[in-house]
Order: C-alpha cells, then structure tokens, then sequence
C-alpha cells in the first residue's frame, strides 16, 4: 500500500488481481499466548477492538481510483468489533487448532470493508488462548502483518513504532496525468531516464523468468485448486537447531531450507514419487534496503533448486547453502526470483491484464513457496499473557497447492504448513517428516 496520494502501490495492486474465490490470497499468522492467570474472552475480544481501531491500516478499505488503479480510504463507518471472532475449543490441542484455522482461512475477505479479520481461539490445553491473524497480502507482507501485529500487542505504540497518519484521498486520471505532464516539461531528461530504466529493469527480469520456467515435476505439489485448505503447525527447538547449524557451517536459514527439502524428499518417498528437484519460492523483504518507513509490500524474491533427489543429508544442505550463496551474492532485484520487483514496475492497469497470464505460468517457474517471517527476540504480551508459539501462514497462489512459513521466536523455530485440502489429505505425513528430516543431519 505505498501511499502515493492513497493509491495502491503496484505490486499490492497484483496481489488484488491475482486473488480468485477458490485460491484467495490472504495470509495469517497464529499466535499462542499462555496467560498466568484465566482471562476473559470478551476482554480480550474489547482490549484488541481498542486496540486495532488506533492502527491506521486497519480502518482504511479499497475503492477504485484512476486510469484502473485503485486506492485506500477511511473506512466511514468502520467498526472494529465487526472484525473480530471468538471461537471456543473444548480442551483443544494443536490438531484441533489447526482443523480450525483451515476452515477460517478458507472464505476471502470482504472486498467492501477493510481486509482483515482477527480470530480469538480460547479454551486450548493448558489454559492457553490463541490468535489468527488474517490479513490480505494487498494490505501488507509478512513484516508488515508483523508491524500490525506489534501493534495489538501490550506496550504495541512503542513496539510497532507506526507513527498515526492521516488518509489521504487518490488523485484523479486528470491530474495524474497533468503532474506527469509537467515533469516531462521541466526534467525531460530525468522522465526519460526513469522511463529507460525501468524498462531495462523489466525486460531483465522478465527474460530471466521466460528463462527458467521448466516442465514442473509430477508432483502434488502443483494442482488445480480446490477451495479447500488444511493448515499444520510444527515446531523445532532453536538450541539444537543451532547445535546442528555449528556443526555443517551456514546460516540457520541455510539448514531449515534443508530440513524441508528432506521433509519433502521424505514425504514423496512414502508416496512412491521420487523427484529430483523441487523448486522454491524464496520471498525476501526489502524493507532493510528502503528504510523500511513505507506500508507497502517490499518483496522480491529468490529461486532455489531443493536438492530433494538427494540421499545424503548434509549433502543436501551443502547444495542448498551453496545456491543460497549465489542468489544473496547477485541481488534480490535481479533474476528470475524476482517476480514482486517486476510486478511493483507495472502500471496498475497492466498489473490487471497480467494476473492471469502469472497466475497460469507461476507453476512453470516454481513449485513451492518457503517464506521466513522473523520476530523480534523480545518477550512479547497481549492482556499480560506471554506469547509461546507463532505460526506464519502464506497465501496459495492458485495452481500451487502447499506453501510453508518459518518463524524464529526465543526458544523455537514455529513452522505453518498451509495446503490445499483436496492435493495433500496426507499432511500429517509431511508434518512428521519435518523433524525427521533435522535428526538426519544430526545423525
């Protein structure tokens, strides 16, 4: 959502388009909190209406705006109470919390109203209460739902540090038009620098994805979609995550990626479909590079071959290291990972006639999506209740039918497995592959 005047930026924009009823494309996160003492549902529920009415993102909704754009705007008659649920298991575990989560991330949000929904889950083992955050990619990315998140947090001003701003109207086709008119007049040659650049930009990365689209594997991985979703949540403790980084050399990112490409040798193994390579969608925020000042989504991305033919484990995650190495060493705004930067360069109108064409040729380029939200190593609290657990759920973009989140918190690295129902009933499987896969290089 750059705010340019209101309008969307380009690449939220693309995440609009590319949204249909059955592969919707919100994404979600699951917070676990363990209070010390019992807590009120209803409190809650009032505490994060109080809350979430202060975060200016969330009173804003969309409405079209100029030359097939469109731009936020204040809500009038934005009620927060009105996107907020509570939901109440009986003695519920993670399986029960998950089956829930998969129905509630199933419907799109409601175009007409701002795009967000949190859920309140009580009644969880132990006395612990949950959270859903559902929220659409066009309103932010992973750290961006993690600045609103803070916000709704205890002490949330200090932690999401989002100065209150004020909305701004879009402007229209006509002085779009007459601002860029005016600059073509007076910085002709700063116009049309700008204008062969960007197409430069373009055509690089556009050459590079015609590049590298390939006949994709025969896998479940790639579907068409169901309208249906599972949801599965694993965690992994950092202190033997760590143990085991030390011992094979890289980054901990580095030996989750090959944990899950493992997981997923393992998994297609027990279905009789072995497969060579997988390849992953590596999203990376940009918002170090930027200052990271601006609402918008700040993404590109990287493309990376998991290793998943391989037998031996550290092998694996030697390969995985070594790509992950020549990826950070050319850039994230360049190659055919890319796919964000070149969607944020498109007009808004061509963003319209493009979805389609991208939501038909992304299986042709990438079989997965693997994404890192990290947290802030701080401990967190909502209504004095410790946070324990958190679980970034990525949207599926349609065709694709699995995409895992990643997100370190203090003791534990949280992972959010988030499926289409229909192409893999057997999530569970791949749930119990994931630490299986990390014993392995521990072996």
């Amino acid at each position: 959502m750059a705010m340019v005047d209101g309008r969307l930026s380009a690449l939220d924009m693309s995440f609009l388009c590319l949204e249909n009823s059955a592969s919707p494309m919100h994404l979600g996160a699951v917070a676990v909190f363990h209070p010390a003492e019992s807590v009120s549902p209803d409190e809650l529920v009032a505490l994060l209406a109080q809350r979430a009415s202060r975060v200016p993102r969330m009173r804003r909704k969309i409405g079209p705006a100029g030359l097939g754009g469109a731009a936020w705007s204040e809500d009038p008659v934005f009620n927060a109470r009105n996107h907020i649920f509570h939901h109440r298991l009986e003695a519920g575990g993670r399986d029960d919390l998950a089956a829930l989560v998969s129905d509630l991330m199933t419907a799109p949000l409601d175009r007409n109203r701002p795009l967000w929904q949190l859920h309140l889950v009580s009644g969880l083992a132990g006395g612990r209460f949950a959270l859903l955050a559902k929220m659409h990619h066009a309103l932010c990315d992973g750290q961006g739902a993690v600045g609103i998140g803070l916000g709704l947090l205890d002490g949330g001003d200090q932690l999401a540090d989002e100065p209150p701003q004020a909305p701004q109207s879009a402007p229209s086709a006509l002085s779009t038009l007459a601002r860029q008119g005016a600059e073509l007049i007076t910085r002709p040659e700063h116009v049309v620098g700008d204008v062969v650049g960007r197409a430069g930009r373009m055509f690089d990365i556009a050459s590079a994805i015609v590049g590298q689209m390939r006949a994709p594997a025969p896998t479940p991985l790639l579907a068409a979609p169901s309208g249906t979703r599972r949801a599965a949540f694993v965690s992994l403790e950092t202190r033997e995550l760590q143990r085991i980084r030390r011992k094979h050399g890289g980054t901990l990112n580095d030996l989750l990626l090959a944990v899950v490409a493992g997981a997923l040798r393992h998994w297609l193994l027990g279905q009789d479909r072995p497969v060579d390579v997988l390849r992953a969608l590596i999203p990376a925020s940009q918002r170090l590079r930027s200052g990271g000042s601006d609402d918008a989504n700040q993404l590109s991305a990287y493309l990376l071959d998991l290793p998943v033919g391989e037998a031996d484990p550290a092998t694996r995650l030697t390969l995985v290291r070594e790509a992950m190495d020549r990826n950070k060493a050319a850039g994230p705004n360049r190659g055919a990972g890319a796919i964000p930067v070149l969607a944020g360069l498109l007009p808004s109108a061509l963003n319209r006639l493009a979805a389609p064409f991208a939501a038909h040729a992304a299986p042709l380029l990438f079989d997965i999506v693997v994404t890192s939200v990290p947290l802030p190593p701080l401990p967190l609290y909502l209504n004095g209740a410790r946070l324990e657990e958190l679980y970034p759920i990525a949207p599926l973009a349609s065709g694709h039918a699995l995409a895992i989140g990643l997100s370190r918190y203090r003791d534990g690295v949280h992972i959010g497995l988030y499926a289409d129902g229909a192409a893999l009933p057997d999530m569970e499987k791949l749930t119990e592959a994931l630490p299986l896969a990390l014993a392995e290089l521990d072996a």
